[in-house]
C-alpha cells in the first residue's frame, strides 16, 4: 500500500504547534531587524563622523555597538537555533522543503552572517584604534553583509508564502523559487521596519548620554530615522499586499477591518512618539524609550508576523505543503506527488507510517483515541485543542453542536476544500466520524 512521508506528531498543549515557532521567531526577528537597521545607521553615522570630523559620534556608535552585541547577536544567536528546533518539530516537512530548495542559498547566507558577526565585533573594538577612513570602509562592509544576509533570507521566507509563478512547480529551479512576486516588496518592507527599529534603539542609547547638546541632536536624528523607516514600511506593506496569492487575499479581506483599525492607532501612536523625539527631545528619557521599544515590539512586530503566518494558510510552504504537513499538489520539478488523493483512496490511518498498529483499524474501544490522534494530525498545526487553548482554539467553534453536526461541517470544510484557508483532505467516513466523536467528547457539557 502507498505510504505518505509524514513525520512523528509534535503537539504543544494550550498554545498549539505552529505558534511556538511563531513566538520564537518574533523574538528572533526583533533582534535581527535591529542588527540590520543598525548596520545601515552605523554606516551613516561613521560617514558623518569622518566627513565632519566629529569624534563624539564614535563614542555614540561604541555605546550603540555594545548594546547591539548583547541584544542582537546574543539574543539573536540563541533564538536563531530555537527557530530551527521549533520549526523542525512543528513543521518538519515545511523546513525540509526549504532546505531542499535553498540549501546553497542558506549556506551563502551563513557566510554573510559570519562576516556580519565578526564585523560588529571589529567595528566596536577598532573605534579610535585604526584610522577613520579604514573604519568607515569597515562600516560599509558591515552594512553590505547585513543587507546581503537579509536579502537571502527574505527570498526564502517569501517562498513560504508562494513561489510567485507556476514555473517553479515544473522546473524546481532555485531562481524560480527565490525570485517570486513577493520577494522585493517583502525585502523593502523589512528594510523599512529595520530602519525604524534602529531609530527606536538609537533613542534608548541617545537618551542616556551626558552631553545635553549631543543628546538632543541624536534624539532628533533617531526620531527622523524612525519616521523614514515607518514611511517606507507603510508604503511597502501596501505594495506587498498586492502581490500575495488569492487564498491570502481572501483571508486578508476577513482580517482587514481589524487590521485597519489597529494600523491607524499604531501609526498615530508611533508618529506621536517620533514627533516628540524630533520636536521636543528633552521629553525623551531612557525609561520612556525602553517602554516604547516594548510597545513597538509587542503591538507593531507581533501582529505583523501573526498576520503573515495567518494569511498563508492552508499552506506552510510554497502553496504545496499544507500546514498539517500533507503535500497538497504535484510538484514535478521536485518529484513530489499529491498526497490528498492517496489519503482519499486509503484513509489517513493506513498511509501514515507513524500510526500505531493498534489504531490503524477503528473499533468501539479505541475510537476516541483514534479521533484524538486524527484531530491532532489534521488540525493541531493551526489550532489549539483544549477548551482553554490560547490561539485559534478548535473546540469553541463547535460548542452546542452534536457529533453529526460536527461531522457534517468537517466533511464540508475538509473534504470539499470549500473553505480556502483550510486544507482539502477527504477522509473515509469512519475517520471523520472518529474525529467528530472525539471533539464532541471534549465540549463542555450543559448543566
Amino acid at each position: 500500500m502507498e505510504q505518505i512521508g509524514m513525520f512523528p506528531l509534535f503537539y504543544f498543549p494550550e498554545i498549539g504547534t505552529a505558534w511556538i515557532m511563531g513566538i520564537t521567531g518574533t523574538i528572533h526577528i526583533l533582534a535581527s531587524h535591529t542588527s540590520v537597521g543598525a548596520a545601515l545607521l552605523f554606516a551613516f553615522l561613521a560617514h558623518k563622523a569622518y566627513k565632519e570630523d566629529r569624534p563624539e559620534l564614535y563614542e555614540y556608535m561604541k555605546k550603540y555597538g555594545m548594546f547591539l552585541l548583547i541584544f542582537s547577536y546574543v539574543v539573536g544567536s540563541i533564538t536563531g537555533p530555537g527557530i530551527w528546533y521549533t520549526a523542525t518539530a512543528a513543521s518538519p516537512r515545511g523546513i525540509s522543503a526549504l532546505i531542499h530548495n535553498f540549501v546553497w542559498v542558506w549556506a551563502t547566507e551563513w557566510v554573510f552572517f559570519v562576516f556580519e558577526v565578526v564585523g560588529v565585533f571589529a567595528l566596536v573594538y577598532f573605534i579610535n584604534k585604526i584610522d577613520r577612513k579604514t573604519h568607515l570602509k569597515l562600516t560599509y562592509a558591515f552594512a553590505l553583509a547585513s543587507v546581503g544576509t537579509l536579502f537571502l533570507i527574505i527570498g526564502i521566507i517569501s517562498f513560504m508564502m508562494w513561489p510567485g509563478n507556476d514555473a517553479f512547480y515544473q522546473t524546481g529551479s532555485v531562481s524560480d523559487a527565490f525570485f517570486g512576486l513577493t520577494t522585493f516588496p517583502h525585502l523593502f518592507l523589512r528594510i523599512g521596519f529595520m530602519i525604524l527599529m534602529s531609530g527606536v534603539i538609537g533613542l534608548i542609547i541617545a537618551s542616556s548620554l551626558g552631553d545635553k547638546e549631543l543628546k538632543n541632536e541624536l534624539i532628533r536624528k533617531m526620531g527622523i530615522t524612525s519616521f523614514i523607516g515607518g514611511f517606507i514600511t507603510v508604503i511597502c506593506f501596501m505594495w506587498y499586499m498586492t502581490t500575495i496569492p488569492e487564498n491570502a487575499k481572501i483571508l486578508l479581506s476577513i482580517y482587514m477591518p481589524d487590521i485597519m483599525t489597529t494600523k491607524v492607532v499604531l501609526v498615530v501612536l508611533f508618529s506621536t512618539y517620533f514627533a516628540i523625539a524630533v520636536l521636543k527631545p528633552n521629553f525623551i528619557n531612557r525609561p520612556f524609550a525602553i517602554v516604547m521599544l516594548f510597545v513597538i515590539a509587542i503591538f507593531g512586530l507581533w501582529p505583523g508576523e501573526k498576520l503573515r503566518e495567518s494569511i498563508r494558510k492552508p499552506y506552510v510552504v510554497g502553496q504545496y505543503v499544507y500546514s498539517n504537513q500533507i503535500m497538497g499538489r504535484d510538484v514535478p520539478g521536485k518529484n513530489i506527488k499529491n498526497e490528498v488523493e492517496i489519503i482519499e483512496k486509503h484513509g489517513l490511518l493506513k498511509v501514515n507510517p507513524w500510526i500505531p498498529d493498534r489504531l490503524k483499524t477503528i473499533t468501539p474501544e479505541n475510537k476516541l483515541e483514534v479521533g484524538e490522534l486524527l484531530t491532532k494530525i489534521a488540525c493541531s498545526n493551526c489550532h489549539s485543542l483544549e477548551t482553554t487553548g490560547k490561539y485559534r482554539p478548535l473546540l469553541k467553534n463547535f460548542v452546542g453542536q452534536d457529533k453529526e453536526m460536527i461531522k457534517t461541517f468537517m466533511q464540508y470544510s475538509l473534504a470539499t476544500g470549500a473553505i480556502p484557508y483550510m486544507p482539502k483532505i477527504s477522509l473515509p467516513e469512519e475517520e471523520f466520524d472518529a474525529i467528530a466523536q472525539w471533539i464532541e467528547s471534549q465540549l463542555p457539557k450543559e448543566k
